[in-house]
This record gives structure tokens, sequence and C-alpha cells, in this order.
């Protein structure tokens, strides 16, 4: 079991830099994943379309391998009279009370399957093909935080008040930040609605006929039907449960004093495998996305149709989390200073678009990231206020530019200052306001 779990961490270990298209900053770390039906229609289309989905690019990818799917016919081989998840499904919208205890059921499955504590091997970069072998490095956090070797070398750091500060800093920063996402999809075809269609249909038509003694009431019944039939389409119903991974002082204490070795060292390899309570996921948020009215343009396979509906639910999620949740709150960095032929600013260019909730009315806070020099943390300043400028927020939707889209061609948003003073490029923006800003 010990050589089963300590293989899966190293699997997960190895994270290739960031690429450098856009300019580098924190990001909040995700890992997704989906409740899976095998009992539906079409709950394979779903799996097959959630699985081909990567990570939104404005979050790092903390995916762990073999733990993206709960099947909610039998849990991580665990059959028991209490599991499987309330469904939504055609005609039943989950009660306050269902979504609860789905919420808590789904946190229970996490940490008994200690998924926290596989998030923080990650992190913490656990290698080694034997538990007498293996070893913990920072180079993710060094990589994800642009910290320097020194900043986070656990050795050095337990020696100084500065080095515990920068421990902390990467804590609060990057571990504190790591969530994740449980999307539950179920679905409602047009074969569902044409069958509701038909059915209130007759029942209108024969109350007509009643009355009217004729056969027209059913005549409009079978009409009725037949248009109902002819219907097409495929909507989701996604339930997103947010859940965080805890990391604090105490947490982090137990870490790098009982577990965390940068040698190999055996007993502490051990005590962490063995250790069932420090690491936890707690639940935080949680939303639910149907837009009955939603149409494609496109002209899109069975499959593509599935794949494109279910990220589109998911994206929209996402932005309704990161506006309801405090910490999941997305960063963007100011990507270029937009001017004329004739050297005038025109505006702010920024790779966020409708895939992550702008609209016109949109407003975003511009920051500055500093580093106090005498803590060692990070600190955010207040630099300016933006908001999209009119007929220029890109739609980076997936597959928007199939389906022609408008505004899906642009390569970015251009965003217009309201207020405040001189912004620069790799500055962030942040929607709304941010609890960590100072003026």
């Amino acid at each position: 079991m010990k050589q089963t779990l300590i293989t899966l961490l190293c699997v997960c270990a190895v994270i290739a830099a960031q690429a450098q298209e856009q300019l580098s900053y924190r990001r909040n770390s995700l890992a997704t994943m989906l409740v899976y039906h095998p009992e539906d229609e079409f709950g394979g289309e779903i799996y097959k379309a959630f699985d081909s989905l990567p990570i939104p690019d404005k979050y790092d990818d903390h995916t762990i391998a073999g733990m993206r799917v709960i099947n909610n016919r039998h849990i991580w081989g665990l059959q028991r009279r209490d599991s499987g998840y309330f469904k939504a499904t055609y005609g039943h919208q989950l009660t306050a009370q269902e979504l609860q205890k789905n919420a808590q059921h789904t946190e229970n499955l996490l940490n008994e399957k200690q998924m926290a504590k596989y998030m923080v091997a990650k992190w913490f970069g656990l290698t080694g093909s034997t538990v007498d072998e293996a070893t913990f490095n920072t180079k993710l956090i060094q990589t994800r935080g642009q910290y320097n070797a020194n900043d986070v070398d656990v050795a050095l750091a337990l020696q100084t008040t500065r080095g515990l500060a920068s421990l902390s800093d990467a804590g609060e920063e990057l571990l504190h930040n790591t969530f994740v996402l449980v999307n539950d999809i179920t679905y409602i075809t047009a074969e569902q609605e044409a069958a509701a269609a038909k059915a209130a249909m007759g029942i209108i038509g024969g109350i007509l006929d009643g009355i009217t003694g004729g056969s027209g009431g059913r005549d409009l019944a079978k009409a009725a039907g037949q248009i109902a039939d002819s219907f097409t389409g495929f909507k989701v119903k996604t339930h997103s449960y947010l859940y965080q991974l805890e990391w604090n002082d105490s947490i982090a204490a137990i870490f790098y004093q009982f577990h965390y070795t940068g040698t190999p060292n055996p007993e502490k390899i051990k005590a962490f495998l063995n250790d069932e309570t420090t690491y936890r996921l707690k639940y935080v948020a949680h939303e639910y996305e149907f837009d009955k009215k939603s149409v494609l343009k496109g002209k899109y396979s069975r499959t593509e149709l599935v794949r494109t509906i279910c990220a589109r639910s998911m994206d929209k999620n996402i932005v309704a989390l990161a506006k309801q949740y405090e910490d999941f709150k997305v960063k963007t960095p100011v990507y270029s200073i937009l001017t004329n032929e004739k050297g005038k600013l025109e505006g702010y260019a920024a790779k966020i678009g409708m895939k992550e909730g702008i609209n016109e009315s949109s407003k975003f806070q511009v920051v500055q990231r500093l580093q106090d020099p005498e803590t060692g943390k990070t600190k955010y300043k207040y630099v300016a206020t933006v908001k999209p400028k009119k007929g220029q927020i890109w739609d980076n939707r997936y597959n928007a530019v199939l389906e022609e889209a408008d505004g899906a061609t642009l390569p970015y948003t251009t965003f217009v200052k309201t207020a405040g003073g001189e912004i620069l490029p790799g500055m962030l923006l942040i929607e709304g306001k941010y609890r960590k800003v100072t003026e």
C-alpha cells in the first residue's frame, strides 16, 4: 500500500515550467474532477468530454493522476449504503439539503482518499522509487512562486526568521490557494423536453376535446408533438463543489519538522505517508449553472457538442465561484500598453475575456505585487481601476472561433483606465475588490 501510494505521488510530482507566452505571475492552483454517472445514456460522452478538457489557463494545473473521476456507481472501490449523489434530473432541482449532503459527501470522499496529501506531495516534489530513497524538493514552489532557490530552501529557512517568513509566504500565496473543483454534470436532451411537451399538450388537447366534443385538441397535441420531436438540443446541469487545501502555520510546522526531508530519510517519509489527519481539504463553496436558452451556432458533431457545452458550463461556474469566494479570485497580468500610430495611449491589453465572465460592466483593480523588505512576504498595492473597452472584449470561450462569434478573433481584451495612476506591463488585474490590496 505504501509503495503504491509513493509511486502515485512520484508520478504526480513532475511539472513543466509555465509557458512564457504570458508574463509570469502567481496563479492559484487547481485540480478538476468529475462525478461520473455511468447509468446515464450520455454519461460516457460527458466523461470523454471532461477528460479531454485542459485546466483553465488562468490556474496552474494541480491534477493528481488517477484521481480525476468519482464513479457514482462504484466510488473508488467503496461499496456502501451511503454512497452516491443526489442527482439533478429533468424536472428535479436539488434542494438546499441535498446540495449540502453532496458537498459533505464529497469532502468525506476526498479526505478518505487522502487527496490533500497527494496535493502537498506534488507541491514538494516527492520523488524516489522506494521509501528508503524518497525525498522532497521545492522546485515547483520556486517555479510557480518565482522564488530563488535560497528563498525556499527548507534547511536554510528553518535557521532564520527571514527564511521562515519566505516559507510562510509560499504557504499563503501558493499552498493555501490550492483548490479542487468537483463537477457533477447531468443533462437534459431534446427527447426529454419533447416527451414533456407531448404529455402536456396531450392533457390540454384532451381537455379541449372534452369541452368542445371534437378532435381539434388531439390534432393540436399531435402537431405540438411533431414540433417537439424536431427540436434538437443538449443542455447540461452543472453543480460545481469547490474545496480548498488547508494550509496554515500549524500544518506547515508539522510538515517541515516531521515530514520534509531533502535527503533520504525513511522515518520522515513513513511518517508522512502514515499521517491521516494533518492534511485535509475543506468545502468552501458551491455553484450551479444551467442555461435553458443556450444555443450553439456552429456545426458540431455530437461529441464536440457535448464537449463545448460542458466546457462553457464549467467555465461559468468557475467565474461565479471566483466572485463568490475571495481566495479563488483570478489574477491576470497586464499584457501590453496599447498606443496608436502617433503614440497616443489607447488602452491596456490583457489575455482574459468572455470565458472569464468579462462584460461591459466588469470592473478590475490593477495592483502591483511587492515584497516587504522586512518580512519577505508578498503584498499587493493598488495602482488603478480599469474597465473593458466597448466592442473590444475577447471571446475566448471554448470553440468561439468555430462559431465565428463576435470578438473571437481578437488576441486580447482592451481595458481603459477609469481611475488611478500609471499602469505598467506585468501589473495584475483582479476583478472587483481584493481584500489583500493596500492603498
